[in-house]
This record gives structure tokens, sequence and C-alpha cells, in this order.
């Protein structure tokens, strides 16, 4: 199989997540229920090469928002994302990466939520808490509640159509964390909220929600 990193390099990085270690644990998580990530040096280009021949049999994503004031994605590169979005091709999506394709309806639709400028926060980055809300599904299945060093976005826009696994309160609301998304052409989403640094992964319930999701994900593909 082949499967594809699209982590945070070049100008898909940010000044406030550490994508070196995130894009570390994330290959490291992978290669140990048998996936070989390759991450990808150049996204624009990866996003281009999507636009013929044959997809990935999975694609992870944990890419920051480019500021560099060019398109988002380049032209070259919006008929591949676009081909990617709609296919069947499973995609794990991480933190931030709610972020980094802002305006873009097809990818809200694709993810099932989006950070929202104005509205979505996060408290501060630290140890807390978190809630599996739904532990019947694949990817939470064995996990209860767990605590982890990380930050918890909050006042996301998330469609009523995902499945929540995972939520955090703050101020007294519940907030989605993770949930899993049946894209409009038939792919598969899981959205997983946490992973701002490699201390988040420090976390053995986190690292077995991503091991799992990863698995989940090959198997929806196949």
């Amino acid at each position: 199989m082949s499967a594809v990193l699209l982590g945070g390099v070049g100008r898909w990085t940010d000044p406030w997540h550490p994508f070196d270690e995130t894009t570390a644990a994330l290959t490291a998580i992978a290669a140990q229920v048998g996936i070989e990530l390759s991450s990808s040096s150049d996204v624009d280009r990866t996003l281009e090469s999507f636009g013929v021949g044959p997809l990935p049999s999975l694609v992870v994503v944990d890419l920051g928002l480019p500021r560099d004031g060019l398109p988002v994605p380049l032209p070259a590169a919006d008929p591949g994302f676009r081909r990617l979005l709609a296919s069947r091709v499973p995609m794990l999506v991480v933190h931030v990466s709610s972020t980094s394709f802002a305006g873009d309806d097809d990818w809200e639709r694709a993810l099932g939520g989006v950070w929202v400028r104005g509205t979505t926060m996060h408290p501060p980055s630290g140890p807390c808490t978190v809630h599996v809300v739904d532990d019947e599904h694949p990817v939470t299945a064995g996990i209860g509640d767990f605590s982890l060093d990380d930050e918890r976005y909050s006042h996301q826009r998330v469609s009523a159509a995902v499945r929540v696994l995972v939520d955090h309160e703050h101020d007294g609301v519940r907030h989605p964390l993770v949930w899993v998304h049946e894209r409009p052409g038939g792919g598969v989403t899981v959205y997983d909220g946490l992973g701002h640094a490699g201390a988040s992964f420090a976390s053995p319930d986190h690292r077995r929600l991503v091991a799992q999701a990863l698995g989940f994900l090959i198997e929806s593909g196949s």
C-alpha cells in the first residue's frame, strides 16, 4: 500500500506548532501498525501529483495554514486536491489542519468541521482530560476518558453528520475533539483534534487512538 503524510513543511508551517515532533510521532505510530508513511517534502507538488494516476491508499494530513499570500492550494495543485477530497481514499486529519484550507467549502465538507476565525479558540495548552463519548466505534474501542498534555480546540463549526467519538468540556459546554465522517464521495475521514505537539503523543491512550484510527481507515478503504 502507499500511505502519504502531508506534514507541516515549507509554507505549510506556522510559529506555534512543532511539526517535526508531530510528524515523527505520527510516523512512528503508523510503523507500529505496519503502515509506512511517506512524508512529503513539498506539499504543493504532492497535491499536484494527485491530479493524475493512482492515488495513495491513505493520506494523513498535519498541516498549518500558509500565510505567504499565495493561493491555498496553488492553482496547479487545485485539481489534485479536489480529486483527493472526492475520492474514496481514507484520510486522518490532525489538529491544526482544520485551519489549513480556510474558507474552502470542499475541505469543510470532507473534514466535517473547521476552525472559524473569530469564533473558534482553545483554553491554555497543558494537562487536561478528554472524554470518550462513543466507545463502540473501532477508533475508540477499549479506550476510556484519558489525560494528556495538549491544546483543545473549542467552538469549531462541526457538521451534525459527523460521529463524535471524543469531546472535552470548556465553560460548561461540550466541544467535539475527535470524530469520524463519511465524505460526499464515499471516502472516510477521521479528524483528531488533539496532537498539538509531541507531548500529546506521550499519552498511551492517544497513541492507541491514533493507531486504531489508522487501522480503521485502512479497513474502510479496502
